[in-house]
């Protein structure tokens, strides 16, 4: 059985978070598409994977850890993509996600297309 993109996104976020929480920037910079955009505020705007994984790998290497999400809604966009917002914290800041746009890809995984939030403390 094949899984609605709501369930895809929900695994594939989960898996992003599991990523993160085991110190591992590569496996974060994996779940984006390649030519992915990622917009954190206040930080500055990442294009690509490459710059994307050396935002995380700085972040981490910073001592942030524990992400976890607080009222993750998914919006089903079409039969191929979703939105997440949410409300995150970790260990060192806490913030707001914007906008999260999952993409389901040929293989039948998804990753992020493009990936807005905020760190607010």
């Amino acid at each position: 059985m094949t899984t609605t993109v709501k369930e895809a996104t929900a695994a594939a976020s989960a898996k992003w978070q599991a990523f993160f929480n085991a110190g591992d920037p590569g496996g974060c910079a994996s779940c984006y598409e390649a030519d992915a955009t990622m917009v954190a505020t206040p930080f500055g705007t990442y294009r690509g994977r490459g710059e994307i994984e050396a935002f995380w790998t700085k972040l981490i290497e910073d001592g942030f850890s524990e992400v976890e999400y607080l009222d993750a809604k998914i919006e089903v966009v079409d039969d191929r993509s979703a939105v997440l917002t949410s409300k995150w914290r970790m260990n060192k800041a806490e913030g707001v996600i914007t906008r999260e746009l999952w993409v389901r890809q040929p293989d039948g995984s998804m990753r992020l297309r493009e990936d807005h939030f905020e760190a607010l403390g």
